[in-house]
């Protein structure tokens, strides 16, 4: 499809800085058969049904934005974007082209040394330590990976707590599954006293989140892949759910990978771990989530895309221009939608 098909005009005003305040104030457009609705995410309990099954990300985002100095002195800025093995990850670095393999990389009291470098400017970082060691290093010495919109990408301290879900667990993401922001102990207490379960998946987000589509034909994009993984208790709890309901694309394109290319039996997901690079665009067959909580996306975006395949592109249109002309807030730290299948 023509990429072109997926672009909309987006006040940069309405692009928020912080998140709502408390989390569960945020405003939701709920995309009903019958119209358009506007709600907040406290709604959400009578927005939904006894039996209903919400699946959250539970990966965790880590400070990935390294700055430090290279070997020559002068200064490199690195984006973890995956890990390789307990003391090696790829990464993006700025200025990539300058920095040769070998080249020893020094962030605060953390040092890696280039081990590799791709043909897609990413670089392998290969550091002085591992496990749990690195980890705590990279805590000390890393910052959020903010996205670009936000603030130039620059995080302060607040961004630590504000840019976590409720519900992160597991350290992988450079990015937060964002409709879980939206979360509150008190939210998550009244979903269940209305007989809503949850269930978790963890897929770790990936710099792809970042990219921006830059060909003409969806047929020419590819997507990064990313890790995932979908346990027994989830499985189980899909099996026996009414209705499932994904916050957020991320656990939407896990579980559909596992739908199309898992083992996918008798109308059941199974226990399973991989990679995905799942690319859905509208004539996608779903067969895993019937409703989709997700935040509002950028034109021309494979998210937007997502949404556009779920619940239809002119559908969608018309939600995002009532959203805009509503003052909704949009992208990471913005408002949400909640969309029917």
């Amino acid at each position: 499809m023509r990429v072109d098909l997926f672009d909309f005009e987006l006040p940069l005003e309405l692009i928020a800085q912080r998140p709502a305040s408390p989390r569960d104030s945020a405003r939701l457009l709920d995309v009903a058969a019958d119209g358009l609705h506007d709600r907040t995410v406290r709604d959400l309990p009578k927005l939904l049904q006894p039996g209903d099954l919400l699946v959250f990300n539970d990966t965790k985002v880590i400070p990935a934005r390294l700055i430090g100095t290279r070997t020559s002195g002068g200064k490199v800025e690195a984006l973890l974007i995956r890990q390789q093995a307990t003391d090696r990850w790829l990464a993006f670095a700025r200025p990539g082209k300058r920095l040769r393999t070998g080249d020893v990389l020094t962030f605060g009291t953390l040092t890696g040394k280039v081990a590799d470098k791709h043909a897609d400017g990413s670089i392998d970082i290969a550091f002085d330590r591992g496990g749990a060691e690195l980890m705590a290093a990279i805590e000390t010495a890393g910052a959020v990976p903010l996205p670009p919109y936000i603030r130039d990408g620059v995080a302060d301290e607040r961004d630590r707590a504000d840019y976590q879900t409720l519900f992160a667990r597991v350290d992988g993401s450079v990015a937060a599954p964002t409709a879980g922001l939206h979360f509150t102990p008190e939210l998550m207490t009244a979903l269940d006293a209305a007989g809503i379960g949850t269930a978790n998946v963890t897929l770790h987000v990936g710099a792809g989140t970042f990219q921006p589509v830059r060909v003409e034909d969806t047929d020419q994009h590819v997507m990064h892949s990313e890790w995932g993984e979908v346990s027994q208790a989830t499985a189980d709890a899909i099996a026996s759910a009414r209705r499932v309901v994904s916050i957020g694309t991320t656990a939407l394109r896990l579980l559909e990978s596992v739908a199309r290319d898992g083992p996918f039996k008798e109308g059941r997901i199974r226990p399973w771990t991989g990679e995905t690079d799942i690319f859905i665009t509208p004539g996608f067959q779903f067969r895993a989530v019937d409703v989709l909580l997700t935040n509002f996306h950028l034109p021309r975006s494979t998210l937007f895309m997502l949404v556009s395949a779920f619940a239809g592109l002119e559908r969608m249109k018309a939600a995002y221009a009532h959203a805009v002309a509503g003052r909704y807030r949009f992208y990471s730290y913005g408002d949400c939608c909640l969309l029917h299948r």
